[in-house]
């Protein structure tokens, strides 16, 4: 027996609304299991520092398509005119002027047409800038998935287009404040503080430091990348 009309569509819309409770009560408890978002004095601190601490963190996207997320991998840190591999080298000018402004924000330019994502670092007025090379999924798979259809899972956000792109990450995030805003970065509920502004890394978690991918002569042998030991995401081993 066929249902009225009046009736099929007083079941659609019940059924609609249990949907999207469901999905915002999903959508708060994930919110909840990834963690606690990390604090401007994280970021306000020697480059290296945060670029090692960042391994193990999460980088989350709460955007509109969906909430996505993974755990960094792997980093590297660019400072000043100590660094010949930085864009701050030779002082602020209109590109790289993120890198001197307040720490905790995002520094994004392009590179081979992909937006890269780097995170702002040390007291304002001190260039220093943390790109994110490369991510392990941890939410929203399915839509990193479609963004990416022909990557297999551990390598959609594995470099740093590629995971701009699984997050849903453009040009118009640059100068995002990444401690108040959709975009984040956070704590691991299974990671404590310690003193200072740091984290205390898990044992199961081995950080290694080698050179960074990309750069010639002198910034091609600062060791100045991290990355997580055995991690199959790492874009470069």
């Amino acid at each position: 027996m066929t249902a009225p009309p009046a009736c099929r569509q007083a079941h659609e819309t019940a059924s609609l609304a249990v949907s999207q409770g469901t999905n915002s009560l999903l959508h708060g408890v994930m919110k909840l299991l990834l963690g606690t978002r990390l604090g401007r004095s994280f970021f306000r601190r020697p480059t290296l520092e945060v670029a090692r601490d960042l391994v193990g963190c999460l980088l989350i996207h709460d955007s509109p398509s969906g909430l996505v997320a993974g755990m960094i991998v792997e980093t590297e840190g660019y400072t000043g005119s100590d660094d010949p591999g930085s864009h701050a080298a030779r002082g602020p000018g209109r590109r790289n002027a993120p890198m001197f402004g307040p720490p905790g924000r995002a520094y994004v330019y392009k590179c081979h047409m992909y937006p890269l994502l780097n995170v702002v670092t040390e007291p304002e007025g001190r260039p220093g800038a943390v790109l994110i090379r490369a991510l392990e999924p941890v939410a929203g798979l399915d839509l990193m998935a479609r963004r990416s259809p022909r990557l297999p899972g551990h390598a959609v956000a594995s470099g740093p287009g590629r995971l701009t792109r699984a997050l849903g990450i453009r040009m118009g995030h640059n100068r995002a404040d990444l401690i108040h805003g959709p975009l984040r970065l956070a704590r691991p509920r299974d990671r404590r503080p310690r003193r200072g502004s740091g984290l205390r890394r898990s044992a199961a978690l081995r950080v290694i430091i080698t050179t960074r991918i990309g750069l010639k002569g002198p910034a091609a042998l600062m060791r100045r990348r991290f990355i997580a030991a055995g991690n199959p995401c790492v874009s470069r081993v």
